[in-house]
């Protein structure tokens, strides 16, 4: 086995009586004195199955404790070798940012395909293809099938069987999904794509958003028993869990409970809202899961819950007759580009009006869209900067218009500065924010950047460390190019724009 990598013992034995979802079944590994208990599960065929993803390499011991009479060994040996190249293990966070298990910088661009893994086989073919030359890096999608506009077909497989009175049962997992699902799951993680996989929504004919309690738990020990040990996973809790008003935030902390508790390996964990946020707080949420396209407002809750914050849903680029469905390519972009240069993450969708009813953002298949590939432009300049951005406020600097406007009221004229701050409420101070954002990032005194979203601007000020040397570049967030402007600036500098919508300004030290 290979260490970041799902390792797989498999046993024969006869089927468990009763649930075949829930039953005692489980393998200690032992390493260097530190031992880790994984539950396994009944694959169907007569087939058990334990799963386990090594961090660490060196040999393991292993032992299968099970009330279930197995065939073949129940204890063994087994190395783990050094990671191989192009595995970095799960996703975790780092202060406001992610990164790899190994160390390895992770930026996740995200895409948002609900149904994937209920299409057909055509579809899903496209879709990989589609996303073989992407820039995404994270699949949004669900493990129950989605109804809603624009997406009516009928799924092959579902999570599990019905009972002789035609009713789910959660205690017959469905062994043809299981393994369709996971085909799908290792071609993302093989390109390099995190599932961030969606637990419950409800936008369902099926009856599975109201299923009891009971059963959504059943249905859940199985699941993180089958997946927990892929590495290229997340869990979501919901997707727009508010809208399930069947459910109470009492009923969502015991789910978001249950499935940390049940998941040995830690994956990243939170909930997505429709109106509504999850409570981020919580020690279990690993990220803020956002729905909204307030982008001015991430460095303020960056602050608030000293975690990632996600916008994981911000409007898709379409033409749809519903309002999240239809921004332009650009409004898309520049919505991406708001939020980065801050330090939060956006996720992209699409939603073009198609007579064969597939929509990326439901079904996959084909981008149509224009702001994909202006994406994997921002994507390889954030990863090309020297560390993870965080947000900045630009020093305020007076010029001498604006001293001489104040000098006869004030006799510091950056008083006036601070009284205006004071006059203005917080409902006011939110609604200039929203109108009048200019979005700022930095990595330390290396970089700093300045985005002016759908300001125009034919010039603009930027101040700088006085003892360090810069050279100043303007960026083109829709046209994709880099332009420098100035080549050694310090202090407070004066920039020449183009007085277009959609324009940045880098400045880089100097060596």
């Amino acid at each position: 086995m290979y260490q970041y990598e799902m390792f797989e013992l498999s046993l024969t034995g006869e089927p468990p009586q009763g649930s075949q979802a829930l039953f005692t079944f489980q393998t200690v590994f032992h390493l260097d004195g530190e031992e880790k208990t994984v539950k396994g599960f009944y694959a169907g065929s007569n087939t058990y199955k334990v799963r386990f993803l090594p961090k660490k390499t060196g040999r393991y011991s292993w032992k299968t404790e099970s009330i279930i009479p197995l065939e073949g060994p129940v204890a063994g040996e087994e190395e783990c070798l050094p990671a191989r190249t192009g595995r970095h293990g799960m996703v975790k966070t780092e202060g406001l940012h992610f990164v790899y298990e190994d160390g390895t910088k992770y930026l996740p661009f995200g895409t948002t395909i609900y149904a994937l893994a209920h299409q057909s086989g055509e579809i899903i073919e496209q879709t990989m293809h589609t996303l073989e030359h992407a820039p995404f890096n994270k699949v949004r999608h669900c493990i129950f099938p989605k109804h809603y506009r624009y997406n009516h077909n009928e799924p092959q497989f579902f999570p599990f069987e019905k009972n002789a009175e035609g009713k789910w049962d959660v205690h017959r997992p469905c062994m043809d999904y299981w393994e369709h699902f996971e085909k799908i799951l290792v071609r993302l993680g093989d390109m390099g794509i995190e599932t961030d996989l969606i637990l419950f929504h409800p936008y369902d004919r099926w009856g599975f958003s109201i299923m009891s309690m009971e059963e959504w738990k059943i249905h859940l020990d199985y699941l993180l028993r089958r997946l927990s040990a892929y590495p290229f996973i997340w869990w979501s809790l919901a997707n727009e869990y508010d809208l399930m008003f069947n459910r109470t935030m009492e009923d969502w902390y015991e789910i978001e409970e249950f499935v940390a508790a049940n998941d040995c390996y830690g994956h990243l964990l939170s909930n997505h809202n429709c109106v509504h946020f999850y409570d981020f707080t919580r020690p279990n949420v690993t990220h803020c899961c956002i729905q909204t396209d307030g982008m001015h407002k991430a460095a303020e809750w960056q602050e608030r819950y000293q975690k990632p914050v996600v916008f994981d849903e911000c409007c898709y680029e379409g033409n749809i007759d519903m309002a999240w469905g239809n921004i332009s390519a650009f409004e898309l972009v520049n919505r991406f580009w708001r939020g980065c240069i801050q330090g939060a993450f956006v996720t992209h969708g699409e939603t073009y009006v198609s007579e064969d009813e597939v929509l990326w953002w439901a079904r996959g298949g084909r981008l149509k869209g224009q702001s994909a590939q202006r994406i994997a432009f921002l994507k390889d300049f954030l990863y090309s900067l020297p560390s993870c951005i965080s947000p900045w406020k630009e020093p305020f600097v007076m010029g001498p218009d604006d001293r001489n406007i104040t000098a006869t009221v004030f006799e510091k004229p950056e008083e006036a500065y601070e009284r205006f701050r004071a006059l203005v409420n917080t409902e006011e101070r939110e609604l200039s924010q929203a109108k009048d954002a200019c979005y700022y990032g930095h990595c330390g005194d290396q970089v700093y950047i300045k985005y002016f979203a759908r300001q125009c601007c034919a010039m603009c000020f930027l101040t700088l460390p006085e003892d360090k040397k810069y050279e100043v570049e303007i960026i083109d967030a829709w046209e994709m190019t880099r332009t420098t402007a100035l080549e050694e600036a310090c202090g407070r500098v004066e920039v020449r724009l183009p007085g277009k919508e959609g324009i940045a300004v880098i400045a880089k030290q100097l060596p």
